[in-house]
């Protein structure tokens, strides 16, 4: 947990002027009301039923049971999370408002050629809630018994499978980029406007697969509505002891991550953020919550507000790599592909 900064005061001189000078600002913050004094917005750019929007409504039910006070969640959908993104950028920097981010925003830049905002400088990066391994699922009536059963398939007949994202250079599109240049495959991306609606055709049987994040995915596959083929990391999801990870599958190149974290406009106090840092670890790393996410495929990694804003510049940095190995560009400023 990150300490509050020590204020240092400093007297010359002008002892008695500047005690005088100092004595209104003192005064003025001694009577200023904690924080939160008011309802919090943690906005989710996506609709909900997916994994973001699961994140951001456990996180905020533990806030508020902690402050007692109000942390609710606005889903603010479009423009594959720029619109939420810049809503909380001009947002009043008072505690109010934070973003609930995700993976997806630092694959932004791969999309648009010029943003409405600057990703280093606009946004605190306060701190990340839970890390998820992706699962490749296929609906339950599929062919494709086997990641390699799939794969093999869409190399003998490129073009005609299909797959869901969340939306154009979502965390669910990138993932099943990325997938598609280590596989040596083609197949056809279907857009939604959230990978929960992404899901919902997968079950349906309307698109061939969805690479999601684990808490997306596992409901699903325990229900038998959609059926895993491999999932991302080292070693097996416990709550998917059954289903192989990417490298057990024949593609160990394949590892993927998503993220999911909560930014504050610029201007937003220190003291706000050092205490909504605390407040997340505080709850992040309670027993009951952990168990709790090992059953969902998630994981909570501790770090300070400097050290995960800068772990998300270097997710920038791998994802445009990752762009370019799959040979994405946007074509203009308008974000198409």
């Amino acid at each position: 947990m990150a300490c509050l900064p020590r204020i240092s005061i400093l007297l010359g001189r002008r002892v008695g002027a500047a005690v005088l000078l100092a004595l209104p600002a003192a005064g003025a913050f001694a009577q200023a009301p904690a924080w939160p004094d008011k309802p919090v917005r943690l906005v989710v750019p996506y609709s909900a039923g997916g994994t973001t929007d699961y994140a951001a409504r456990q996180i905020a039910q533990k806030l508020s049971d902690a402050t007692g006070k109000s942390f609710f969640v606005e889903n603010k959908t479009g423009a594959s999370g720029t619109i939420a993104t810049q809503d909380v950028v001009r947002s009043t920097p008072d505690g109010s408002n934070f973003l609930v981010t995700d993976t997806t925003y630092t694959m932004l830049p791969l999309l648009f050629a010029k943003l409405p905002w600057n990703y280093r400088s606009d946004l605190v990066h306060v701190t990340g809630i839970i890390e998820t391994p992706v699962v490749l699922v296929v609906p339950e009536k599929s062919p494709f018994k086997t990641l390699q059963d799939l794969v093999a398939h869409a190399r003998a007949h490129p073009g005609k499978l299909n797959f869901g994202s969340g939306g154009p250079a979502s965390s669910t599109h990138l993932s099943a980029e990325v997938f598609k240049s280590d596989a040596k495959v083609f197949i056809t991306h279907i857009p939604y406007r959230g990978a929960g609606a992404a899901m919902a055709d997968v079950m349906a049987g309307q698109i061939d697969l969805l690479i999601t994040a684990a808490p997306t995915a596992i409901p699903q596959v325990k229900g038998g509505r959609v059926r895993a083929l491999a999932t991302t990391g080292d070693r097996r999801l416990q709550a998917l002891p059954d289903v192989p990870t990417f490298a057990e599958a024949g593609l160990p190149s394949y590892q993927v991550v998503n993220w999911f974290g909560l930014a504050a406009p610029k201007g937003t106090p220190a003291p706000v953020i050092e205490k909504l840092h605390a407040l997340v670890a505080s709850a992040m790393t309670d027993p009951a919550m952990q168990a709790s996410m090992a059953q969902q495929g998630a994981s909570y990694r501790p770090m300070t507000v400097r050290q995960f804003g800068d772990f998300v510049n270097k997710e920038v940095a791998v994802w445009a790599e990752a762009g370019r190995r799959a040979g994405l560009k946007p074509e203009s400023s308008t974000g198409r592909f």
